[in-house]
């Protein structure tokens, strides 16, 4: 610890601080543009000058460690006219579009000028101007606003690992680019307006559509992915007009992906408003109470053997039991999960033994992957399937002394990762120890094994987790499953099926299903709820309008294990409902009626079912080990990518404009 002075006050520091760190301990703020938390240091826009004694002039305290016995002064007269100075410099070539810049209200550069800036100005020559960029779809560029603070540079080759923006030209020419008027090609892309701390980097959908002081924020989750981002979502009125990250040190930081970002548009659009009924192949708007007369009347004849319902990727928790539980009223157990069932397979087998939450979480937090020394991916594209789990990743590798290597399709996961090839019979080599990779990962200390669902969809899967779990049980290693769909980790919490085998049923209930589902043939009645018009609505025989994750308050739980909440930011349009009011109401009407009439009884049958899924923001661990049901042999068959377009994976992206244009123009690997 070193001992240092601020403004009079005494304060033990640890070595190697800086003295903007020290400030920030105590409560000192000091202003700065260049400097974030999460960057490396650059030190170059000045404004965070402090007085030191014996030191001959101001000094940038943001790449200034601290010195035993060090007496730093933040407030003399000499501060204040530096700061004051370098907000005169900045503001010479600034142009004055404060009332037409999209950063109104949320500008740094306003904000500290307002504070420790001059009254006036003293000059008048004509301002610098720099042409804009083209970074694509979905950021915004106005370079003339720019003050060279390179944080969407350290940004783009730290933490996004593409080397696509930096500065050309000396000088008074100096330029953000990206060298060959390329585009951002990057799913982490949209995190650059954040961090801007001008007008220069803006979103480009948000562009002239509201301002800071007219939203309304509601602190929600992310459903796109199984990582559960934490988000806030600003309204005006009944409209989404952007979605931003929420901190969250445990999930995802300060980062969201593109996707989670921008696809709000496409919850607007294709969207399903009344419950519809198919009549000579049209489909028809009808009461409720014509709807459900007629699901009623259709399944009179049907055996509850030949029932069988499947939850979709973004089912919520509490629609997932409420479903559960009418089926099982029905007298079936047939229920499913959509995330487990490969396209183009009627009989698919997934072996996750869900007895135990160690077969199918991530069996640690996303802050314990810092703590790991090696890591093998099995049939997993962490970029494209849970980008933050990728970023996680990529901050451990530039930390030094962590390995990556892959079993599966070769792609760019943004940090060097050895290839052992595309063949289960690498994975056997390894659990046999015939592998040199063998050794490797008995010797390291906290190694972790990453799957991914490639390696679960297929007919061997059994096999593959079988010698997974050989090598999981010769090392220290970490074993771990990586969802890519909000529901499934929720799903398998409250005992829905894993292994699957669906055969032709007559009465097929889809929950949010938007995926082609290769079960449905002619004789099969099909009832659709969910809130887009895709796939899955194609099917029905009965549509019945469910809401999204943006109009109910409900539980879903990450890859971690975590339960999070989302937020209701408004009510569902037309007559549409909340999920599990809808399978209430319609027990009611089949003569099987639940018993639950509010939010709160809901919510204590869900502590009854699975008391760790009402404990919000904590994992429940289980240290149980990883149980194989059954051995299998394996084919030669390679695994193939789960995801190919990383801007289309569900309902609402495929609705979205935003995402549409994404998917032509960028390439994901």
């Amino acid at each position: 610890m070193v001992l240092v002075t601020i403004d009079g006050q005494s304060i033990d520091v640890g070595k190697g601080s800086t003295i903007l760190q020290a400030c920030a301990k105590i409560g000192v703020e000091i202003p700065r543009f260049c400097y974030h938390e999460r960057l490396s240091i650059a030190g170059n826009c000045r404004m965070c000058l402090v007085e030191v004694e014996k030191s001959p002039k101001p000094v940038a305290s943001c790449a200034m460690p601290v010195l035993e016995g060090m007496k730093i002064h933040t407030t003399t007269p000499l501060v204040k006219k530096a700061r004051e100075g370098v907000l005169e410099f900045l503001l010479v070539n600034h142009p004055l579009d404060c009332p037409i810049c999209d950063q109104g209200g949320e500008c740094d550069l306003q904000d500290l000028t307002m504070i420790y800036g001059s009254d006036r100005g003293r000059f008048h020559e004509y301002k610098r101007s720099v042409e804009d960029k083209n970074l694509g779809p979905l950021v915004k560029t106005i370079m003339t606003r720019c003050i060279h603070c390179t944080r969407c540079v350290r940004f783009a080759t730290e933490i996004a690992g593409v080397q696509d923006l930096g500065t050309i030209g000396r000088g008074r020419d100096t330029e953000i680019s990206t060298y060959i008027q390329k585009l951002f090609n990057s799913e982490l892309s949209g995190n650059v307006i954040d961090l801007c701390p001008v007008g220069a980097l803006t979103s480009k959908p948000y562009a002239f559509t509201a301002r800071a002081w007219e939203l309304k924020s509601t602190e929600s989750i992310d459903v796109s992915d199984a990582v559960g981002s934490n988000i806030r979502i600003d309204l005006r009125g009944s409209e989404i007009m952007r979605v931003l990250p929420r901190l969250n040190e445990d999930v995802n930081e300060e980062w969201i992906s593109d996707k989670a970002r921008f696809s709000y548009d496409g919850l607007k659009r294709q969207r399903l408003h009344n419950p519809m009924i198919k009549i000579n192949g049209e489909y028809k708007s009808v009461d409720w109470k014509e709807a459900f007369n007629h699901i009623k009347n259709s399944i009179k004849t049907v055996s509850s053997s030949e029932m069988v319902a499947i939850i979709g990727n973004q089912a919520d928790v509490e629609s997932t039991l409420m479903l559960k539980e009418l089926l099982a009223k029905l007298g079936s157990d047939n229920i499913y999960l959509e995330s487990m069932l490969k396209p183009g397979s009627e009989n698919q087998k997934v072996s996750l033994n869900n007895d135990f939450r160690s077969n199918y979480t991530l069996n640690m937090s996303l802050k314990d992957i810092g703590d790991a020394d090696l890591c093998l991916l099995v049939g997993t594209n962490p970029r494209l399937e849970a980008p933050i789990v990728n970023l996680r990743l990529r901050k451990r590798f530039l930390q030094g002394g962590f390995k990556v290597s892959s079993i599966g399709p070769v792609s760019n996961l943004t940090y060097p990762c050895e290839h052992l090839g595309n063949n289960v019979n690498v994975l056997l080599e390894i659990a046999e120890g015939r592998h040199a990779y063998s050794k490797l990962i008995a010797k390291a200390k906290k190694p972790i094994i990453l799957v991914g669902m490639s390696a679960l969809q297929r007919f061997d899967s059994n096999a593959i987790m079988n010698m997974i779990h050989t090598i999981n049980k010769h090392t220290k290693a970490t074993l771990g499953i990586v969802h890519a769909h909000a529901s499934t980790v929720g799903g398998l919490d409250l005992g829905i099926k894993s292994k699957s085998q669906i055969n032709k049923h007559k009465f097929i209930f889809l929950l949010g299903v938007d995926n082609k589902v290769d079960a449905v043939h002619s004789e099969s009645f099909v009832v659709y709820q969910g809130h887009h018009g895709d796939a899955g609505a194609h099917l029905a025989d009965v549509i019945l309008p469910g809401a999204a994750y943006t109009e109910k308050t409900a539980h879903y739980v990450n890859l971690e294990g975590r339960s999070q909440i989302s937020r209701m930011a408004f009510f569902s349009p037309g007559n549409s409902r909340e999920d599990w009011r809808i399978i209430r109401a319609l027990s009611e009407e089949l003569g099987v009626t639940l018993p639950y009439h509010n939010d709160a009884d809901v919510q204590r049958r869900l502590k009854d079912v699975a008391p760790h899924i009402t404990e919000h923001g904590s994992i429940v661990k289980q240290m149980t080990p990883f149980v194989i049901s059954h051995i299998e042999k394996f084919t030669d068959q390679p695994f193939e990518r789960y995801i190919d377009n990383f801007y289309l994976t569900d309902a609402v992206c495929r609705s979205s404009q935003i995402m549409a244009r994404c998917s032509t123009l960028y390439k994901l690997d």
